[in-house]
């Protein structure tokens, strides 16, 4: 991926454990976290990894 900003819309689930956080757009694309925002910065992660990968392919 080159430059630019891109967003994905995230779905995010409040469970006893914590919080899970998808991206609809980006099948398998998937996180958590203890809190809202620990999972909001895992999720992000999540989607550089993702792109990543499919850039390779």
């Amino acid at each position: 991926m080159q430059g630019g900003i891109l967003k994905y819309k995230v779905a995010l689930h409040k469970s006893d454990e914590g919080y899970s956080v998808s991206v609809p757009g980006l099948p398998g694309c998937w996180s958590q976290g203890a809190t809202e925002d620990e999972a909001i910065a895992n999720i992000e992660t999540a989607i550089r990894e993702y792109l990543e990968v499919v850039d390779d392919l």
